[in-house]
């Protein structure tokens, strides 16, 4: 299988982009530990505070979708962190080219 790569950017709810700091602060390093992750970083916009952007690079899709269907850190954040979230602006799975 090939590397993927991921890109998430999440919209905060008006008033609530430090709600949606901490809870995805927290998805961050148990998603850096997990098996296949070969990288996992998050970002917000300096121009736009309530937009954050995860760079995710995994060993394989069936990695990615692992973590992103059976994470127990990923569950709790869709469960109770996603009603911080607005919209999710993009989400792209990326296969380098060359």
């Amino acid at each position: 299988m090939s590397e993927i790569h991921v890109l998430v950017s999440l919209y905060a709810k008006a008033g609530r982009e430090e709600s949606l700091r901490r809870d995805l602060i927290q998805v961050v390093e148990p998603s850096r530990r997990e098996e296949g992750s070969l990288g996992y970083d998050l970002f917000v916009d300096m121009n736009d505070p309530r937009r954050f952007v995860f760079v995710e690079r995994w060993a394989s899709a069936d990695a990615q979708n692992k973590h992103h269907t059976q994470s127990e850190h990923i569950r709790y954040f869709q469960d109770h962190g996603a009603a911080n979230v607005e919209s999710t602006e993009l989400a792209c799975f990326l296969k380098r080219v060359i």
